[in-house]
Parts: structure tokens; C-alpha cells; sequence
């Protein structure tokens, strides 16, 4: 008689709940799918790492090959701009969900062996918040032709801003810290290139956060249910694509018979040292955008983070797998 398949329940219908279930699939569990509804993101940048990620999970190596592409950057941090080359595609969240959709799940009412939580609510614990900082984001038109294939990032005294394109002529701005009209009235690089033309969104968390525990004895937290990134670093995307690699080989591990106490404590500290890394590369850009008390008091919220994180490493056992392709073995094992 065959042995019943495991069934692992997600919840969410963002990028990591959508390259788990790919992944899941692909290696013989069950899926049942559990939508969390919320707005769609307008404009995603699928930076080249995150792109050449999604491309090899999902066999398709043109993704996205037409969409619109970023080039370069401008870049205005704590002084002269400057213009490093960039690539990435951009596509609404719509878009990507649209593209990457695959397989059918089963029905999302039965009963699950393991639930991915990629959206909330969590069966317990909190979010840690690594700053006071919000965000609100409007969308504008683009007086400059050459704005089409760049983004634009300016640092100015009480917060900063983020330029994006989203087609011809268009675009989204980001406004972190003080009200939009206040950073524009600051600006020198994205201000002169710009008209607004659409609602500013409510304001929204744009600092880095990290929901403890990750993980429960059925169940983990994955993509931004578990940890979100502040955008400064453009790697959101990425980590997403990451977190569901590393949550479905922990699943995988499970389903074929692995210690899940160990899987599961491996997927937490590889989380929280995701998260480590982020703090301390935040802080660096934090250090360097501006020297006013908004700027000191973000920067000191992300070392206390920093150090926060380190210590919980420190109570953690060593990591004990490694990660090939999408399976996780044993370290002494991969060596």
C-alpha cells in the first residue's frame, strides 16, 4: 500500500508562498493553499540575483526576459550623486503571481499535516521592530526620459526617498521618514524630475522586523509573515525567494523522515541570521545618509538589533545542515 503524502497547508499569495508550493509539488507533498487577500503591490523590482533565483525554481529561464528593465542607479547618500550600474525588471505584483502560477492545490478546507504561515495572522508570538520608521508611497509622472531606465535614491536631513519606474513616463516614489511633501521639499535629485499624480498611500512599517518564534512543532513562519527587510537594501524580494527555498527543504526533510526539532531550529537560526546581517548592512547606510537626531536614532535602533540578534545566536546550536539545491543534509554528512 502507498504510503499517504504529506499535506502542508499555506497561507499567503505573495512570491514566497507561491515558490514553496512550486517546490512542494515538485517533490511529492500535497498543497492546500489558504489566500490571504490584501492590495497587490504595484510595482516589484526583481532585482538580477532575485530574478536568476525564480528563473532556475521555476525552469524558466525567460522570465520576465520583456518586462521593463532598471540599468542603473543614481544614487545621492551623504553627498555628490553618483551613478552605479543596476539591473532588474520590474513588474507588478499581479504580474509576477500571474507568471509564476502552476499547479492546482488541493482543497484548502482538508485537514494539513504542517502549515507554512507566508501571510498572518501567526499561532503565536510577536514582531520585533528594529526602528520607528513608516513609509507612504504615491505614484508619479517622470519629466525626464532617462528616469525610464533608472532608479533614483536620495538621502536628505529627516528621511529619504526612492525613485522606481513603472513604465513609460511613470513611476512610484517612496518617501521614508518625515511627510512627502517635507523630503521633497529637500530634495535636489528626484524633486525636479517629477509630477505627482496619484493618492499618497497610507503610511506603511519600513523598518526591518523579525516575528519570534519562526517556527512552531507543525508549523513555520515564511517570506514577510516571518521577517521584512527595509528597502533600502532592494534585497526583499530575494530573501522571499530564499526563505521558501530553505522552508521547503525543511518540509522535504520532515516528510522523509528527519529530525524536525533539528530542521526546525536550523530554519529559525538561518532566519535570525538573515536578519543579523540586514541589521548591521542597514546600519551602514543609516551611518552615512545624514547626521540629524532622525537619522542617529534609526541607526542606534538597528545596532541595538544587531546585538540583540547576536545574542540569540549565541544561545542556538551551531547550524547542522547545508543546503543542496532543495534538500538540506546533514553538515558532517555534505562534508
Amino acid at each position: 500500500m502507498t504510503e499517504p503524502r504529506m499535506i502542508v497547508g499555506i497561507r499567503g499569495s505573495g512570491i514566497a508562498a507561491t515558490t514553496c508550493a512550486h517546490l512542494l509539488n515538485g517533490a511529492g507533498l500535497r498543497v492546500a493553499s489558504e489566500a490571504a487577500h490584501r492590495a497587490p503591490v504595484p510595482t516589484i523590482m526583481l532585482s538580477d540575483p532575485a530574478l536568476a533565483l525564480l528563473r532556475d525554481i521555476f525552469g524558466r529561464p525567460d522570465l520576465f526576459a520583456d518586462s521593463p528593465r532598471i540599468k542603473r542607479r543614481v544614487v545621492a547618500w551623504g553627498g555628490a550623486p553618483v551613478v552605479v550600474p543596476h539591473g532588474a525588471a520590474l513588474a507588478s505584483e499581479d504580474q509576477v503571481q500571474a507568471a509564476l502560477a502552476g499547479e492546482q492545490p488541493v482543497a484548502g478546507d482538508q485537514p494539513v499535516d504542517f502549515m507554512i504561515n507566508a501571510a498572518p495572522p501567526l499561532p503565536l508570538g510577536e514582531m520585533r521592530i528594529f526602528g520607528d520608521r513608516n513609509a507612504v508611497a504615491t505614484e508619479v509622472r517622470l519629466r525626464d526620459p532617462a528616469c525610464n531606465e533608472e532608479g533614483r535614491v536620495e538621502a536628505v536631513p529627516n528621511g529619504w526617498l526612492f525613485l522606481v519606474p513603472a513604465g513609460p513616463g511613470e513611476g512610484w516614489l517612496l518617501a521614508v521618514g518625515g511627510s512627502l511633501d517635507d523630503l521633497l521639499a529637500e530634495s535636489s535629485l528626484i524633486a525636479p524630475v517629477i509630477d505627482a499624480v496619484g493618492a499618497v498611500s497610507m503610511p506603511f512599517l519600513a523598518a526591518p522586523r523579525l516575528h519570534l518564534p519562526l517556527c512552531g512543532d507543525d508549523w513555520l513562519a515564511c517570506g514577510t509573515a516571518a521577517l521584512g527587510f527595509d528597502p533600502i537594501c532592494g534585497d526583499g524580494t530575494a530573501q522571499s525567494v530564499r526563505e521558501a527555498i530553505l522552508a521547503s527543504a525543511v518540509l522535504i526533510g520532515i516528510a522523509e523522515g528527519g529530525d524536525a526539532a533539528a530542521l526546525l531550529t536550523h530554519y529559525q537560526s538561518m532566519l535570525i541570521a538573515a536578519m543579523r546581517r540586514h541589521l548591521l548592512l542597514c546600519a551602514q547606510f543609516y551611518a552615512s545618509g545624514g547626521i540629524g537626531e532622525w537619522w542617529r536614532a534609526q541607526h542606534d535602533a538597528l545596532m541595538d538589533g544587531h546585538r540583540w540578534c547576536t545574542c540569540l545566536l549565541a544561545k542556538m546550536p551551531e547550524p547542522a545542515f547545508v543546503l543542496d539545491g532543495v534538500r538540506l543534509r546533514p553538515r558532517r554528512q555534505a562534508a
